[in-house]
């Protein structure tokens, strides 16, 4: 499993635009979904920050991400292009690989 993490600040009074382009069935995940590869995405909102949120983009390799990401980088930055009025700051985390348990 491959994570890729995301934080936002919304613009006040964006946040119900927002919620449509990163939730469930929104924007971004049906970009994802022609992606082979492609698990879920969780949309986070913080409860004790005001528009804080949290993406998490979940595949089932780095590889399988690599490539969509490649293959679709005109639509991803189209996207992205279009998303950027809806935030004051967007952050990635990281991106992370699901442990196996060795130490």
């Amino acid at each position: 499993m491959y994570v890729y993490v995301w934080r936002y600040q919304v613009k006040p009074g964006s946040e119900a635009a927002f919620e449509a382009a990163y939730g469930p069935g929104g924007d971004w995940v049906r970009l994802f979904e022609g992606g082979d590869g492609y698990v879920d995405t969780l949309l986070l909102r913080d409860d004790k920050r005001p528009g804080c949120y949290l993406t998490v983009d979940r595949w089932r390799s780095q590889a399988a991400f690599g490539a969509f990401r490649a293959a679709r980088a005109d639509a991803w930055e189209a996207l992205d292009l279009r998303c950027e009025a809806l935030t004051v700051v967007e952050e990635e985390i990281g991106t992370y690989a699901a442990s196996d348990g060795a130490g």
